[in-house]
């Protein structure tokens, strides 16, 4: 029997071009505009990264009061449509987070699944409860400031 994965499911929709919106995604520093201020999210790898299959990131980030180094490699890479991002190095067994960009309608729907496992199985998963309300906060904050982002009004 193999370790226990999590699952995690975001969709956020924004108008707007396909070009326009896989362009901010295509930026990792964009990813400092989204992300919560208190994980002191920053990047450490050299600027500009170039964007495509085999890029590794280095990060660093601030979770339930340790900062940690993570580094990601960019394992998939299809321009306008998707882009997988595995950690290497980090809090967690595994994360692998996939990106999918749809056209509908007059813009974009934006979709997030990230597959991850504790670390120290089987006493990391005591902490699932809450890691799971935490990650759940950090997309739906992800999912606000892409919003306001891109401008969109109810």
């Amino acid at each position: 029997m193999g370790l226990p994965d999590h699952y995690l499911k975001m969709e956020t929709f924004v108008p707007g071009e396909i070009e326009e919106i896989f362009a901010f995604f295509s930026n990792a520093q964009n990813l400092e505009l989204i992300t919560p201020p208190e994980l002191n999210f920053s990047i450490i790898s050299p600027l500009p990264i170039i964007m495509q299959k085999g890029t590794l990131i280095d990060y660093r980030i601030r979770l339930l009061g340790f900062t940690f180094h993570w580094k990601t490699l960019i394992s998939k890479w299809e321009p306008k449509k998707k882009f997988i991002d595995e950690q290497l190095k980090g809090p967690y067994s595994k994360w692998i987070h996939t990106h999918i960009f749809e056209p509908k309608g007059k813009g974009v729907s934006i979709k997030d699944e990230v597959q991850y496992r504790l670390p120290l199985f089987p006493f990391g998963e005591i902490m699932f409860p809450f890691v799971r309300l935490q990650l759940k906060r950090i997309f739906e904050y992800r999912s606000l400031r892409i919003t306001e982002l891109f401008n969109v009004v109810d």
